[in-house]
């Protein structure tokens, strides 16, 4: 094809301008040879004008740097996707990874050939909650000791203090059990109390029972010694002695590692007696505000933030155990469950030293006394356990982040005969059965002292 645009360059963008030929120097001319085509002045080598080249390179930069920005931006949001979940569920992944546990989210093991696939029903998580009997266990904060009104012969020295404003009563009236409460929370018990007491009738392990549904247990701060460490921070010359609570740290690190240990066993330990119940372990709540506006008696602001850490990391502690253990039942397809209960901030806005407080401050003893920390002490008043009480409730109506089940076998035995006869234990004087020959023998006195007691009648 001929013509002016058959000398005309393809490009992909717009049409360069016609380049303007130069024709060769003659032999024998003084004109020096060039590489290329001479320029002339205002033009580049190319033929373009210098505005033009100039606006070339320009938007070359300006799509360098877009480019540049791009591949940034895309970088720093895979690192950060990549270093910081963001969503509930990457966080809840991070956790089992973490505790290698098995994750809540992620579904059951799939059933082997040598499993029945409907041995297990899968219950809603106040079903799994309510079917049977509720267990209440724990020290004086499931107690209620320093909530008042207190059960017949408990408010004694050396015995339980079980108050009926204590949560496990709240939890009780507001949903409706096909069983019944046994409330056997008591002050001043240790988790190693628990375990040592197994066997006897003062244990309240033994209290468990197969056909309980709800275990509620709170325990863990008479092993810390935590109402010893607050006597010893408040028991001194606060501008004598400045360290006597973080002094403490070392030992109160050494009691939180033993309990690790003692939860984990008395965890086991229910299980074994119930192991379609679901099983909340509760924490401790903070008992200074978050921010201290200052002291507290001999208390310093510095003594109260310590003193709140102390409970927050004894919390991450019993929550730490808790999941670990419900990552065996759940990874093992167990029914029943094992789930922590943070109460850490159910006081917020009402913590010892606040106008409005929902905890006991310190019991002040008679004139000359001086200061004395009763056991009521930075306990709980009614409407603290009201307010843990909420905490419990929202956990028995939302569940764990996970399905719950219960054995199906269990679910069709039970009936109202069952739960009473079950509540209390074996070991409950009311559930003692008699051995039959020391029955016999009884029966046996007994008839003989009857009728002795005929024959003497009729022979007067």
């Amino acid at each position: 094809m001929t013509g002016p645009e058959s000398n005309r360059p393809e490009v992909n963008g717009p049409a360069a301008e016609p380049e303007t030929a130069r024709p060769a120097a003659e032999p024998g001319s003084n004109e020096p040879e060039t590489n290329g085509p001479a320029t002339e002045p205002g033009s580049t080598a190319s033929g373009a004008t210098e505005s033009e080249e100039s606006g070339r390179y320009r938007r070359r930069r300006r799509r360098r740097r877009v480019t540049l920005v791009t591949v940034s931006v895309l970088v720093l949001t895979l690192v950060a996707v990549l270093a910081v979940p963001t969503s509930r569920d990457a966080l809840m992944r991070l956790w089992c990874d973490t505790t290698s546990g098995v994750c809540p989210g992620e579904p059951l093991p799939p059933i082997t050939e040598d499993e029945e696939e409907d041995w297990r029903v899968r219950l809603e998580p106040d079903e799994a909650a309510l079917w049977g009997n509720y267990v209440s266990l724990g020290d004086s904060y499931s107690s209620g000791d320093g909530a008042g009104e207190y059960e017949e012969g408990t408010a004694e020295p050396g015995e339980c203090w079980r108050s009926e404003h204590a949560y496990p009563r709240v939890i009780e009236e507001e949903f409706s059990f096909d069983g019944a409460l046994g409330f056997y929370a008591c002050s001043s018990h240790k988790g190693s109390d628990m375990l040592s007491q197994v066997g006897t009738p003062d244990s309240q392990l033994e209290r468990v029972t197969e056909h309980t549904s709800l275990v509620t247990v709170g325990i863990g701060g008479n092993d810390l010694g935590f109402i010893p460490v607050l006597r010893t921070c408040i028991m001194r010359m606060p501008l004598l002695e400045r360290t006597a609570c973080t002094d403490q740290e070392d030992e109160v690190i050494e009691r939180m590692d033993a309990f690790e240990e003692t939860l984990t066993e008395v965890l086991g330990e229910i299980r074994d007696r119930a192991p379609d119940a679901r099983v909340l372990v509760l924490g401790y709540p903070r008992l200074f505000p978050e921010q201290p506006p200052g002291m507290y008696y001999t208390l310093s602001q510095s003594d109260q933030l310590w003193l709140n850490s102390v409970a927050q990391r004894f919390n991450d502690r019993i929550r730490d155990t808790a999941y670990q253990v419900d990552g065996d039942v759940y990874g093992s397809r167990q029914v029943g469950s094992v789930e922590f209960v943070n109460v850490f901030t159910a006081l917020t806005g009402h913590e010892v030293s606040e106008d409005d407080a929902w905890l006991n401050g310190i019991v002040l003893g008679q004139l000359g006394e001086g200061l004395r920390v009763d056991r009521a002490s930075f306990h709980p008043t009614a409407q603290g356990q009201r307010s843990i009480a909420e905490r419990v409730r929202l956990q028995i109506e939302e569940g764990p982040e996970r399905v719950l089940y219960a054995s199906r076998e269990t679910l069709d035995r039970v009936d109202a005969d069952v739960l009473h006869t079950e509540l209390g234990g074996p070991l409950d004087p009311v559930n003692v059965v008699p051995d039959t020959d020391e029955a016999d023998a009884d029966d046996g006195a007994d008839e003989s002292d009857g009728n002795g007691a005929a024959e003497a009648g009729a022979g007067s």
